[in-house]
């Protein structure tokens, strides 16, 4: 993977020198996790391109995170989608980026009730290779389950990618780092298994795909929705969602995991237990392929979800 900078980032309206997109450390954000943000793919194409995913999906939800969190965002959605198009375009990126936007309580008074403390917004591009190892997606991963709980409801939005509430994903993961395993899995406060530390879960068991629902305390994921409409639309699989429990993951014929980092992860084990044969099953296969010419802009059924940048 590429060192992790870039030329230009854009910081409350203008574009700025990477060494100068800096913040107060005093920012409420810093000592809070009063933020929220979005985690989006830019692919490079074989002719230079680079075709951003789902753009405007990811500033809608931006938009809801920040609503749910009381933070009125100080730019439209159409200035979010354009800054994040020609911030790729300055930085004359041409392979495949990774792009952080993010709308954060900035410098103001420091406290629990952030109403008068100023919002502010930001984005930066790097380039980006394989989130889970550089064979992740060919050989697969191994998980555990955390002995942490996927957030509850009841305590904080799970469907809001807010920065604090990564605090409990930075805890499955260094767990399952620490004992030699590739990703975390989380249960939710019922029981049942909800999703891994960055990426929503499924499993497929008879020819059938099966996911977690919304109400097991997961990220409504944009990748999550990808995966569940070219299973349906163009592989012609039925798709479930449903509770799974800890056991019968064990036994499903194929496990993968999804997200803009990982995108369609196999996970070959979890918990020391091999999953099917041990191998990326078929279903998982056919879904990387389908998911690849979408993204590529390969697929033109699908051009309303790639944003060209050049």
């Amino acid at each position: 993977m590429s060192e992790e900078r870039a030329e230009y980032c854009w910081l409350n309206g203008r574009f700025v020198k990477w060494d100068d997109a800096v913040i107060h450390i005093k920012t409420h954000a810093l000592h809070y996790g009063s933020g929220v943000f979005e985690g989006i793919r830019g692919y490079g194409t074989e002719n230079g391109n680079v075709l951003i995913f789902r753009l405007r999906e990811h500033i809608d939800r931006l938009f809801y995170s920040a609503r749910v969190y009381k933070m009125k965002v100080p730019y439209s959605k159409d200035e979010f989608c354009d800054a994040i198009v020609e911030l790729v375009r300055r930085n004359n990126f041409h392979e495949t980026v990774y792009i952080r936007p993010i709308v954060f309580r900035g410098y103001g008074p420091l406290g629990l009730n952030p109403i008068k403390v100023p919002v502010e917004a930001a984005i930066y591009v790097v380039p980006f290779g394989r989130y889970l190892g550089p064979d992740a997606l060919e050989k697969g991963v191994r998980c555990m389950f955390s002995s942490w709980e996927r957030i509850s409801p009841r305590a904080l939005p799970p469907e809001v990618k807010a920065c604090g509430q990564y605090i409990n994903s930075i805890l499955a993961k260094l767990e399952a780092v620490e004992h030699g395993f590739d990703e975390a899995l989380f249960l939710d406060h019922r029981g049942f298994v909800a999703e891994g530390s960055g990426e929503n879960l499924f499993a497929v068991k008879n020819g059938e795909l099966i996911t977690p629902p919304l109400y097991a305390s997961i990220l409504k994921g944009i990748t999550r929705d990808t995966v569940i409409t070219l299973a349906r639309e163009e592989l012609g699989i039925r798709v479930v969602e449903r509770d799974i429990t800890r056991a019968e993951l064990y036994n499903m014929d194929e496990v993968f995991i999804t997200g803009t980092a990982g995108e369609i992860t196999p996970v070959v084990e979890i918990d020391n237990v091999t999953i099917g044969d041990g191998e990326p099953g078929p279903i998982t296969r056919k879904l990387q392929k389908a998911f690849s010419e979408v993204t590529l802009g390969k697929n033109p059924k699908y051009e309303h979800w790639v944003t060209p940048v050049y």
